[in-house]
């Protein structure tokens, strides 16, 4: 049969209803672990040589759908699921290196990620560079002999700078470096990194992939052969695994990931044409902006601009809260791509535990504002936002 059109794989890829006693919705198989025919079967399944579930934390029915689905949305060979997106992170980062390692990272990355690699840091004497990807040459000088991974975010998580993966995975293969690529702020709807050569994809599936902020997940997509190492390395010793229900709530999420990303990158593009012409407003920063930098580069790898926007609101610290504070009804809160529309600070939120010196490196100032749009009417999100950096002019000029 042809192959199917994304917007029908995120409804049924993973799952066949016959093979589930024709339930329509996947089951929540919600069991700690499953028995065995004989002590023959049990033996096999241990040693390897049958398929088959044998524990909660080595695998799940409801887990395995999800898993499914996810690998054929990224056009990735397998998934794997993970109790947090940081679980998906620390498992992969792990895997792929050793003590004395070196890893190649993109200036700019959630704060709990770089506070894994300074672990990492001090513990293994694993070391990082984090540069801007700007050009090749630029990346082929920080590659060492013990570069054992490339690790990006794009758009970058709060500064919303656009890498080109291409170009990245062009170099990385020439030295056979892996590139993993934290795709949390697209989502395969928007980009697909392997399409464009890199290797391994983490989500934190807590964001768009759920996109109802009642769960907590992550996700992890690549070959078959790593995702099946990872699995029962990194993931079944340490632990991370996902629970069946949180599985089922991301299967029942995706199924309008089209719909939600079109409205979430409609409305970020309405809002950010506002704050741009707002006094009060010093820059914005959107992949799908004409005025970005980036711009060539979003409208290459990505289809839309999702709904994340970063900007810099004139003055301090306390104005930058102020601003926050004087909202309505946006609700000031860390993660994103909730129904909700939620704004926070990430140099005393996501981004408190990177130094301050790190922080300005990345371009995280103590104006800047991270906002997440929501799926409210965008004329409502954008008379709050105006209102309050109103307020906040006329209290700067009193």
């Amino acid at each position: 049969m042809k192959e199917k059109r994304f917007e029908t794989e995120v409804v049924h890829a993973g799952y066949d209803s016959k093979d589930h006693l024709g339930s329509l919705s996947t089951p929540i198989y919600q069991t700690s672990t499953f028995t065995f025919d004989s002590a023959e079967q049990g033996q096999r399944r241990f040693a390897g040589e049958e398929d088959g579930y044998i524990y909660g934390r080595l695998g799940n029915p409801t887990v395995s759908a999800l898993e499914d689905r996810i690998a054929a949305l990224e056009n990735g060979e397998a998934g794997l699921g993970f109790a947090t997106g940081m679980a998906a992170v620390s498992a992969t980062l792990i895997a792929l290196t050793k003590a004395n390692d070196h890893i190649l990272c993109s200036q700019g990355l959630y704060g709990c990620t770089f506070g894994l690699l300074s672990l990492m840091r001090d513990k293994y004497n694993i070391q990082a560079d984090f540069i801007s990807m700007d050009t090749e040459e630029q990346i082929r000088q920080y590659i060492r002999p013990e570069t054992s991974v490339i690790y990006i975010e794009t758009p970058i998580n709060p500064t919303m700078k656009v890498i080109d993966l291409e170009m990245v995975a062009r170099v990385a293969k020439e030295y056979e470096i892996p590139v993993v690529v934290d795709n949390t702020f697209s989502s395969p709807y928007i980009q697909r990194p392997l399409d464009l050569g890199c290797d391994i994809v983490i989500h934190s599936a807590t964001k768009y992939i759920g996109g109802h902020g009642d769960v907590v997940a992550g996700l992890l997509v690549g070959k078959e052969e790593f995702i099946s190492e990872v699995a029962m390395t990194t993931q079944k010793d340490i632990g991370g695994a996902m629970s069946p229900f949180d599985a089922w709530l991301l299967l029942r999420g995706l199924k309008t990931l089209p719909i939600r990303m079109e409205r979430h990158s409609d409305t970020a593009e309405k809002i950010v044409e506002h704050l741009k012409a707002h006094p009060n407003v010093e820059q914005v920063y959107y992949p799908f902006d004409r005025d970005n930098p980036d711009y060539h580069i979003a409208q290459k790898q990505m289809k839309l601009g999702a709904g994340v926007i970063a900007f810099d609101v004139k003055g301090g610290l306390k104005d930058a809260q102020a601003f926050l504070n004087q909202l309505s009804f946006l609700k000031i809160a860390v993660s994103l791509g909730d129904a909700e529309t939620i704004i926070q600070h990430p140099a005393t939120m996501t981004h408190s535990v990177v130094p301050e010196v790190d922080r300005e490196k990345m371009g995280i100032s103590n104006t800047l504002i991270r906002m997440s749009c929501g799926l409210e009417a965008w004329e409502d999100i954008w008379q709050d936002l105006e209102q309050s950096l109103n307020h906040m002019h006329m209290t700067q000029t009193n």
